[in-house]
């Protein structure tokens, strides 16, 4: 069983992520993303019952008790920002059309996040992030990866991508077409050679 500070830092990156991921939603109408939001939401609320559920077992004294309050009302804000990015990521699934001022707000932004599905024929599969090279060769940064019901939160250079993970990726809007061709496993590194040049001037 996960300590209760594990537990908090696996809230922190989701929560984190949920914000991105509900952001991009919105902006571009992604209903995948937006899902996504639904489903780690899903999972923050077990986080969060599952340390007042530690906290009460290892609660002996008051002052324990005190001590253990400062960590449950940062779990409580861990879950009150993932709420907030569903509220957000709802008014996708619902259809609602983003106000312009906010469309203009989030297209100042650099970055962009998008979510892949990894394909068994993908030239990613069985390679390390490390031995990719991605955000060199796209410029996306593979920031978490779904692999069946669990997460791997900010991957390193040692990870390795296998078929059927979830990627979600964050990086220069140019580089998304070319990310996506390489998970469906229409793209070869080998056809990024020529193409590292336009995703630095992107």
């Amino acid at each position: 069983m996960p300590s209760v500070k594990d537990i908090l830092i696996e809230m922190k990156d989701m929560s984190e992520l949920m914000v991105d991921l509900a952001y991009s939603a919105v902006l571009f109408n992604n209903r995948a993303a937006a899902e996504e939001v639904i489903t780690l939401e899903n999972k923050l609320n077990s986080m969060n019952y599952e340390i007042k559920k530690q906290s009460l077992v290892a609660a002996r004294s008051l002052e324990d008790a005190e001590k253990l309050t400062t960590l449950l009302e940062i779990a409580e804000a861990a879950e009150s920002i993932g709420n907030a990015a569903k509220d957000l990521a709802d008014l996708t699934l619902k259809g609602f059309e983003p106000h312009p001022v906010f469309k203009m707000v989030m297209e100042e932004s650099e970055k962009t996040i998008i979510r892949l599905n990894v394909d068994e024929s993908s030239v990613l599969v069985n390679n390390s992030l490390g031995d990719l090279l991605l955000l060199n060769r796209t410029g996306m940064r593979i920031i978490s990866i779904r692999r069946g019901d669990s997460w791997i939160y900010g991957p390193d250079k040692n990870t390795v991508i296998i078929a059927g993970d979830v990627l979600i990726a964050k990086g220069s809007e140019a580089g998304t077409e070319i990310i996506e061709k390489l998970a469906e496993g229409e793209m070869d590194l080998e056809d990024l050679v020529n193409m590292e040049d336009f995703i630095d001037d992107n």
